[in-house]
């Protein structure tokens, strides 16, 4: 550590030490220990086993892909809840937090420098031997700057930076991902709440027909072709299905509860607004999958693991820095006097600078472990990434396996349904002119309804299974998302007096 202290030529003494300050900054060059990080390469299939070659063919179309589903309510309730729904808030938050972290982590690259200063009067006092008393006053002012620096030899500063960026992709992607959940999340509710009111539409309509049936039954046992037994069943059959329509009823109401919550708003807050019911939306051309390599580009989670392995790589290099040695930088510069005027002119300088040279000798092992530490870290992010690819390879698959199930499914039950129809029409006309017993209108009432229930749902279940292959393959809301604004915005956080509540 070089020092002096001289009364003049402070401007001189400033501009050496300047100066040796840039001399050093320009010889620091940075030299970077542990891995540098490179992209894995993670092997996919060459096809989807569940897509025909037509869907393979062409890129996924993901862009605003809800739209094909044609429901202007279920487009609106998509962008309000991309702007109130409360985990894209917290996502927002996340990124802030990560950009902040990253300008902290750039500030550990440059010196630090601070300044004092100080004022006093003193007075002394005293009696002479002569009796006459005597008293001096005199005044004393000093101004410093201190500056320190970490010289960054083995890069364990730069490679915090290169963490908190890679942290902030990772946030970045994170939102994405949210996103992507979000607008599934709301697509299926609002689906299953269109298909809850068409069960309970069928309900009411079948309820209806079956009261015709309950007083054809009670007319025809008061001519005596009817039994009593007939009767009551067909009360009994009327009241199990009218009893269906509050089951369902519930259901509707706490999908309507959920989509409220996923638009950040109170449970309540749909009620109204989704009260008149509405088709069941169904999707029109199938959706184009691509291969299986577009959702490592596509799937934003998987984006969030490959940029988290980048973060905690970069944390293992960061931890091996603390291996090697450390030069450390201080200077300072003070100036006093008797006058403020006096100070860095005809006033007392003096200054310091010099290096500090920090050696890790023995630490117990805890340098060599803590390295180990974050190359287990690591290791775990890299398995994470490589679990979060087989994930979305088997969500594609059981999405393009449950939607082509379920078509072929729909269209049995469409066939099953007009042979019901048919049957259950017949069975009424045979009973009404006294063909045909009211046991077997009963069963083909039953099948009908059974068989039109089934329908609604498999009807809901493609629609589901849509949204559930967008989601896979990474469908999500592809607009400018605005994270720079805090959710919560403090006033009057400048010096003031402390209040009370």
């Amino acid at each position: 550590m070089a020092s002096r202290s001289e009364p003049k030529r402070p401007l001189r003494s400033l501009l050496q030490v300047a100066a040796l300050l840039t001399a050093t900054v320009m010889l620091s060059g940075c030299a970077v220990v542990g891995p540098d990080y490179k992209t894995p390469s993670l092997a996919t299939p060459s096809r989807w086993s569940g897509a025909d070659a037509s869907q393979q063919r062409r890129k996924p179309e993901l862009s605003q892909w809800w739209r094909r589903l044609n429901d202007p309510v279920l487009d609106g309730l998509i962008q309000e809840a991309i702007a109130g729904n409360l985990d894209v808030a917290t996502a927002k938050a996340k990124i802030r937090e990560a950009r902040a972290s990253r300008r902290e982590a750039i500030g550990g690259l440059y010196p630090s420098l601070s300044g004092s200063g100080d004022a006093s009067r003193s007075r002394v006092g005293g009696t002479s031997t002569s009796g006459a008393g005597r008293t001096s006053t005199s005044n004393a002012f000093s101004a410093g700057l201190d500056a320190s620096w970490e010289l960054d030899l083995f890069g364990a500063n730069h490679r915090n930076v290169e963490a908190a960026s890679y942290g902030v992709d990772a946030a970045e992607a994170d939102l994405r991902a949210t996103l992507v959940t979000l607008v599934g999340d709301v697509a299926t509710a609002y689906v299953d709440a269109r298909g809850y009111q068409a069960r309970i539409a069928l309900a009411r309509r079948t309820v209806a027909s079956r009261r015709e049936t309950v007083s054809l039954t009670r007319t025809k046992l008061q001519a005596g072709s009817a039994s009593a037994v007939d009767a009551a069943n067909a009360e009994a059959e009327a009241a199990s299905t009218a009893a269906d329509i509050p089951l369902y009823e519930q259901s509707f109401a706490q999908d309507v509860h959920q989509l409220s919550i996923l638009l950040g708003r109170e449970p309540s807050a749909l009620a109204e607004r989704l009260k008149r019911a509405r088709p069941i939306p169904m999707p029109g051309r199938p959706l184009p999958t691509g291969i299986p390599a577009d959702i490592l580009s596509a799937r934003p989670d998987i984006r969030a693991a490959e940029r988290q392995l980048a973060q905690y790589t970069a944390k293992v290099g960061q931890a091996e820095a603390a291996l090697y040695p450390s030069v450390s930088l201080t200077g300072s510069l003070s100036t006093s006097g008797t006058k403020i005027g006096d100070l860095a002119k005809n006033s007392s300088i003096s200054w310091s600078f010099g290096p500090t040279l920090t050696v890790p000798i023995f630490q117990g092992g805890q340098l060599r472990a803590a390295v180990e530490v974050a190359q287990a870290q690591r290791d775990q992010y890299f398995i994470a990434l490589r679990s979060t690819v087989l994930t979305a390879l088997q969500d594609v698959e059981d999405a393009l396996v449950n939607l082509a199930t379920q078509r072929r499914n729909a269209r049995q039950l469409g066939q099953a349904v007009k042979g019901y129809q048919q049957a259950a029409k017949l069975s009424h006309t045979l009973y009404q002119v006294g063909s045909q017993s009211f046991l077997d209108v009963l069963t083909a009432d039953r099948s009908l309804y059974s068989a039109q229930d089934s329908q609604i749902q498999s009807q809901v279940a493609i629609t589901k299974y849509y949204v559930a292959l967008a989601k896979a393959l990474g469908g999500g809301w592809d607009g400018a998302i605005d994270s720079s604004k805090p959710a919560v915005v403090d006033a009057n956080t400048g010096p003031h007096l402390a209040g009370r509540e």
